[in-house]
């Protein structure tokens, strides 16, 4: 049975309601948590990007989750800064924290003035961080001279258990090149037709029993209209593709780009539903895939009440 944990939004509530947010999940029964480290949100109606290495410290100290994150080194971070972070972390709190590296998107990352790369080039830059990362979290002190310029660098307070670093990945292109590095998978879910050939090129590449893990995007409310508008306004930019959403750099451009979306264009990215019961068929389904831990993601503002019936109607159906 898959682990279930809550996915903490940065993009969408201030620091402190999404550190209330998670204390109420443990409360509810989640299993775990993780969260997004964003700089800027996708939409200016979402209104929030807290620091999220800054609150995974206080979260991390407020509950007894394992907790992860998903962030982008090589750009708006230096490798060994997040080699760092993750170090702290793994030694505050041991088997708690996981680190998710991607290629990251430019609506994050433009603001150093750099050039945004290719795909290609960040998923090269990329794999260059993780063999950064991975050296400085053994102790050794590393000097690299490529598409990242390390220069003796060390991490003088490292934990005693390695974290896992898992690779972030949306196409199966990427999820084959992340079993050949990662110590697991996350991806975001979609129909399970869609998401097969993820999971499957993942394994195939090295990542078979390693850990695999889906982001789940929902709206749930006490009537099917709302939770279709709370999903068409706080999360119609995720109905992009990947190119798209990589490369636009500021949030007014993604609501730009949103402006023509229908609600119901934002039902093939969300689960959307006000029954409860049919949350829990579609997490069944997930885990025909065999995933490890589904994290949950209401796409509304409002998180509590959403805690609280899936505390109440849905986990006790996927957790036992």
């Amino acid at each position: 049975m898959a682990t279930i944990g809550f996915h903490a939004s940065h993009e969408q509530l201030s620091p402190g309601e999404l550190l209330r947010a998670v204390v109420s999940a443990q409360e509810a029964g989640f299993q775990a948590a993780m969260c997004s480290d964003h700089l800027a949100p996708w939409s200016e109606r979402q209104g929030h990007s807290g620091h999220a290495w800054s609150w995974l410290g206080a979260a991390l100290q407020a509950t007894d989750l394992p907790i992860g994150v998903v962030t982008a080194p090589g750009q708006r971070y230096h490798p060994a800064v997040i080699a760092q972070a993750i170090a702290t972390l793994a030694e505050m709190f041991p088997d708690r924290f996981w680190a998710a590296l991607g290629s990251g998107e430019a609506v994050n990352e433009h603001v150093t003035g750099e050039r945004w790369p290719t795909k290609a080039d960040r998923d090269a830059r990329l794999l260059e961080c993780v063999t950064v990362i991975r050296a400085l979290l053994r102790g050794d002190e590393v000097t690299h001279d490529g598409l990242v310029r390390v220069d003796r660098a060390r991490v003088w307070s490292l934990p005693k258990l390695m974290p896992p670093l898992i690779g972030a990945a949306v196409s199966a292109e990427t999820a084959h090149t992340v079993g050949t590095w990662a110590d697991g998978l996350i991806t975001v879910a979609r129909p399970v037709e869609a998401l097969r050939p993820v999971v499957e090129a993942f394994r195939e590449s090295g990542g078979d029993g390693t850990t695999v893990a889906f982001q789940v995007h929902l709206s749930w409310a006490d009537d099917q209209a709302t939770a279709v508008a709370i999903a068409h306004d706080q999360w119609r930019t995720g109905a992009f593709g990947p190119e798209l959403a990589w490369n636009l750099e500021l949030p007014q451009q993604f609501d730009d780009a949103a402006r023509f979306m229908r609600p119901e264009d934002v039902c093939g990215s969300v689960m959307v539903s006000a029954d409860p019961g049919r949350h829990t068929a579609w997490i069944h389904e997930l885990m025909e895939l065999g995933p490890d831990a589904i994290y949950l993601h209401h796409v509304g503002q409002e998180q509590e009440r959403f805690l609280e019936v899936f505390g109440e109607r849905v986990l006790p159906e996927v957790t036992s």
